[in-house]
């Protein structure tokens, strides 16, 4: 298994994400673009000392962006929707 900091980038926190922890439990994650289900299953169980019930995952296109006449490419990116067990529950900010 890979080091957790390898799995795991960062939590993405938005609103909506905010509001899918709320309701479904479910929380994100940007991840490993070579990072599979089962891999970021135990990292977050290991990190956060959580049951994981699902992981589903999706990548997302980097958009093309331009600067005068040139133009770029930002890089895709992996994110991870992990549903957590009943009664788990991951607090980011410790409050």
């Amino acid at each position: 298994m890979k080091p957790l900091h390898q799995v795991l980038k960062k939590p993405l926190i938005t609103e909506k994400t905010a509001m899918q922890k709320e309701s479904d439990g479910r929380v994100v994650f940007e991840v490993a673009m070579d990072a599979n289900k089962i891999e970021i299953k135990q990292a977050v169980e290991k990190a956060f000392d959580v049951k994981v019930e699902s992981v589903n995952t999706m990548i997302v296109a980097g958009k093309i962006k331009r600067v005068g006449r040139q133009f770029g490419k930002r890089p895709n990116r992996k994110k991870a929707f992990v549903t957590l067990a009943e009664g788990s529950n991951i607090d980011f900010f410790g409050v």
